[in-house]
């Protein structure tokens, strides 16, 4: 077994929970509190790719090493964004909704698959380094 930071799917449960709530909020507040679109658009990425991380440490550790869930995280990323260009009048309509932008978006960024892959870096990151602070 390898020690994940977060240690518990109580501890993992609630990480994603912030992470999605911070996503949200910066979503919507971002631009009304003058927030830069960087910031806003590709933080809220990086936050999304953080989430996908922590999704899959709730789901696989500590059975799975979490460089290995960071780079299956990555890769799912990518997918979804890949996903983003292919179209059909259903998709599209989904996309429209808030929930569609929200879980698939709407428009194709290699800009976003950056983001995503930084969110899930940091993410991966400080899991470590809690893992190594709880030896």
């Amino acid at each position: 077994m390898f020690k994940n930071g977060l240690g518990s799917r109580a501890g993992y449960t609630v990480a994603t929970l912030l992470v999605i709530a911070a996503g949200l909020l910066l979503r919507r507040f971002g631009y009304p509190v003058g927030l830069p679109f960087i910031i806003v658009n590709y933080g809220a990425a990086a936050l999304w790719g953080g989430m996908v991380f922590l999704i899959l440490s709730l789901l696989f550790a500590p059975r799975v090493r979490p460089l290995n869930l960071a780079v299956l995280a990555v890769v799912l990323s990518a997918a979804v964004e890949l996903f983003r260009l292919y179209h059909t009048p259903w998709l599209d309509a989904f996309r429209l909704t808030l929930t569609g932008a929200l879980l698939i978006g709407r428009i194709f960024s290699i800009w976003n698959i950056v983001s995503y892959t930084l969110g899930i870096a940091v993410a991966c990151f400080i899991d470590a380094k809690l893992a190594k602070a709880t030896r």
